[in-house]
């Protein structure tokens, strides 16, 4: 469904931050900009297109799938950030896969504009670089975790990373809603059953408690000192 440009919208996307009122009419102008149901794929892995997109509302999945149909997480999305940019600078097909976990809104900036906007905003062009910067810090640690750490530890490490984005307070971090066995799964490149089994293990060990739907990490401290001990941190 089409939208109104609205540059208002705009003011809300961190990449944009403090643009001039001007600057951001004309970007509105020349975005695309949809409302998509949740569920729905908005980017397809090798899809041969260079947009880039900002997240006005909602919430998204970056996520690809194997030969054999498994699912692997990168990350989710939240109001406020954008995606597509590595295609729109190198000009290659997309990496991943994006699809909705909310209803979302979306305004796409086709790849000359973007690139237009590197150029003449530099303040623009180095939080793409920072943000470029700590994706490869983000996926170095992944790669070491997933060769490096056991089931268990991955478990672990994802939970604390959950936590420690969803903020603590008083050593307790509240996930609400709490992930899915599956999404974690997805996330550590294992199955649900063995999630399944951590999450109780923890639980008994009351680093963990439910609470509706939400899940408490409710030891913070003690999850992160098992990270650190397998990480060689402690």
């Amino acid at each position: 469904m089409a939208l109104q440009r609205s540059s208002l919208a705009l003011q809300h996307i961190a990449l944009l931050e403090a643009l001039p009122l001007q600057r951001l009419d004309a970007l509105a102008q020349r975005c695309q900009w949809q409302s998509v149901a949740a569920g729905t794929p908005l980017l397809l892995r090798s899809e041969d297109k260079s947009d880039v997109f900002f997240l006005v509302s909602g919430q998204l999945r970056v996520t690809t799938y194997s030969a054999s149909g498994r699912q692997v997480t990168f990350r989710d999305l939240q109001e406020g950030e954008y995606f597509g940019d590595i295609s729109a600078i190198d000009g290659k097909p997309r990496s991943a896969d994006v699809v909705t976990l909310k209803p979302t809104v979306v305004a796409s900036l086709d790849r000359s504009g973007f690139l237009d906007l590197l150029r003449s905003e530099p303040i623009v062009a180095e939080r793409v670089m920072r943000n470029l910067a700590a994706l490869v810090r983000q996926l170095s640690d992944r790669v070491i975790d997933l060769s490096t750490l056991g089931v268990q530890n991955r478990v672990h490490a994802e939970l604390l990373r959950l936590a420690r984005a969803a903020g603590i307070v008083d050593n307790q971090a509240r996930l609400d809603p709490a992930p899915t066995h599956a999404e974690l799964a997805s996330q550590i490149s294992t199955n649900r059953e063995q999630v399944t089994r951590e999450l109780n293990a923890l639980r008994r060990d009351g680093v963990l408690a439910k609470d509706g739907k939400a899940l408490v990490v409710a030891d913070v401290r003690r999850l992160a000192s098992l990270v650190a001990e397998v990480r060689g941190f402690a």
